[in-house]
């Protein structure tokens, strides 16, 4: 990195088969390794670079770091040292102690707090101005069916913590504890349970769901912070509980959200595979701009009605 003042003294490693091809495209050794400590004393020397697989040459890097501490040395380790390709990597320090600390999910830090800023001057925005259509809406609930205006369930949020998610009722009170008894007529791949024409659904309930103005009562889930605007959707505990793929889990490492890739590019007409997928793309390639689009593309989308059930 000659742009930034770096000038390469050279590489320092035994014999291996390997070796010849590194003679041949030009770089310097400068030493074999039980000739570091001899090479220090004699040259001047800014920083030590270990990239070693630490598996095999734990004591030889061991033996490099503590020669570059004596002589006081920086020295620049490798945070991939578990073969892991984490999204960030940074330093911390606990009661003095440096640490590396590698995170998989690419909002972190300041990001987040980014992110909730959106979500609570957006939430509170909707808040008021959709408060009417919540009176109307709740009014139709109790005028057309009986039973509460929320449906309240038990969801899966950030780092796998359970919380309380609200939606306006669309099915029959009931509809729970007979869902076992319909799971031959599910219609999506993996765990998630989901039926087109589902009999529990009551007829204000499909309108509802098909205008996913059901989904608005999440807005106090945001509001409150177990959830994000977007975000992978919130798995219901027993559909969490199916998952069979641990890298699926990954999607919990960022809040849960009202709308998502998911949402966008069909919905239920998207397999569950494919659907875990774009949830990794969202944390993989997250940024406020990603989250501005998305929240634009799903004022189409609910339009549409495409994948709604």
């Amino acid at each position: 990195m000659p742009e930034r003042g770096y000038r390469l003294l050279g590489f320092v490693d035994d014999e291996w088969p390997g070796m010849e091809a590194f003679r041949e495209i030009g770089l310097r050794l400068t030493c074999k390794n039980a000739g570091l400590a001899e090479f220090l004393r004699k040259n001047v020397v800014d920083e030590i670079a270990i990239f070693l697989p630490l598996r095999s040459f734990y004591e030889l890097a061991s033996e490099m770091a503590n020669l570059a501490k004596q002589h006081g040395i920086l020295v620049r380790l490798d945070t991939d040292i578990f073969d892991l390709k984490f999204a960030h990597a940074r330093t911390e320090a606990t009661q003095g102690t440096p640490e590396i600390v590698a995170s998989s999910s690419g909002i972190d830090g300041w990001q987040l707090l980014l992110k909730r800023v959106l979500d609570v001057a957006g939430s509170l925005v909707l808040l008021i101005i959709l408060s009417p259509l919540f009176l109307i809406v709740a009014a139709l609930i109790k005028l057309t069916s009986t039973g509460t205006v929320f449906f309240a369930q038990k969801r899966v949020g950030l780092n796998k913590r359970q919380f309380t998610m609200f939606k306006f009722r669309t099915m029959d009170p009931a509809a729970e504890s007979i869902q076992e008894r319909l799971a031959h007529l599910n219609e999506m791949t993996g765990p998630v349970f989901k039926i087109k024409n589902d009999p529990r659904v009551t007829p204000l309930g499909r309108v509802l769901r098909r205008t996913s103005i059901d989904e608005l009562p999440q807005l106090f889930n945001v509001l409150k912070g177990d959830m994000s605007l977007v975000g992978p959707r919130a798995m219901s505990v027993r559909d969490y509980q199916f998952f069979s793929e641990d890298w699926q889990r990954r999607r919990f490492s960022v809040p849960p959200g009202i709308t998502c890739l998911w949402q966008i590019q069909g919905r239920n007409t998207v397999p569950f595979e494919q659907w875990m997928v774009l949830d990794m793309q969202y944390i993989d390639g997250w940024s406020l701009w990603l989250d501005l689009k998305i929240l634009a593309l799903t004022i189409p989308a609910v339009l549409r009605g495409s994948g709604a059930a």
